[in-house]
């Protein structure tokens, strides 16, 4: 049985995002929880914290499940842009550059390999 957790609006771009994302896709939670940790990147906290409340919702789901006996692994995970805030800095000349600023939606799907078989 697959569990889900959903981080929204998280304001990185989705291009910074998706190098980290694609470090743990297919993974183990534990092997992917390690990565994370070690990850200098900024975006690495924000997926770690996702990946363990993607843990916990399977523990809520799995009430009799042992957690060690369930074999964890990151089924899916995706990236999709957020809103954009567009904001303007001063150029010269009196004109102004648009700064987007940008956000992100990750999905996380973690799954049982004892069930998926």
């Amino acid at each position: 049985m697959e569990a889900v957790a959903k981080l929204n609006d998280c304001p990185t771009s989705p291009r910074k995002m998706r190098l980290v994302v694609d470090l743990i896709r297919g993974q183990k939670v534990e092997h992917a929880l390690h990565i994370l940790k070690y990850n200098t990147k900024e975006a690495s906290t924000r997926i770690e914290k996702l990946l363990l409340s993607a843990v916990a919702n399977w523990q809520a789901k799995n009430e009799g499940a042992r957690l060690e006996d369930a074999d964890l692994y990151v089924k899916t995970v995706f990236v999709d842009a957020g809103r954009q805030l567009k904001r303007l800095r001063p150029a010269p000349q009196g004109r102004g550059y648009r700064i987007r600023k940008r956000s992100n939606h990750v999905t996380l799907v973690v799954d049982s390999k004892i069930n998926a078989n």
